[in-house]
Order: structure tokens, then sequence, then C-alpha cells
């Protein structure tokens, strides 16, 4: 599969003009809306987590939970 600059390519792509005047403003918006953040980890990090998981016998999303929880317990009680 040959790799391109997305930025690059998008950008040639564009107008130099788009017509909002139709667009309906809110359209999408949904105040109850949870939005779940995709967060991308060095590879040394995903390597300790994927091996933490396997150790607890736990998914990786229970493990970077877990790991999380306890550090903000630690920070919080040195805050005390």
């Amino acid at each position: 599969m040959k790799r391109r600059n997305s930025i690059t390519e998008d950008a040639k792509n564009m107008k130099k003009r788009y017509d909002f005047s139709k667009g309906e403003q809110g359209k999408f918006y949904r105040p109850d809306a949870i939005l779940k953040l995709p967060i991308y980890l060095d590879d040394d990090l995903v390597a300790f987590i994927e091996e933490y998981a396997k150790e607890k016998k736990a998914d990786l999303q229970t493990a970077v939970n877990d790991i999380l929880r306890h550090n903000k317990e630690m920070l919080q009680a040195l805050k005390a």
C-alpha cells in the first residue's frame, strides 16, 4: 500500500471557497455525548502494559486503568 502525506494531498484537493449558506448550525451537536478519545502510547509503554496485563490475566484497558488509578491515588496522597 502506498503511503501518502494526507495533509499535503488534502490541502491540494481543497476548494478555494466553500458555501455554508445552507448549513445548519448545531445539527450534529449532542450535549449528552461522551467522547472516548484514542490515546497513543510509545512502544516501550505498550510492551510494558502488555506484559503487565498478561501477568494480571487482564485485558489492556483494565491494565491501563489499574496503572492510572494507582498513580492517581499516589499523586492524591502526595498532595494531602
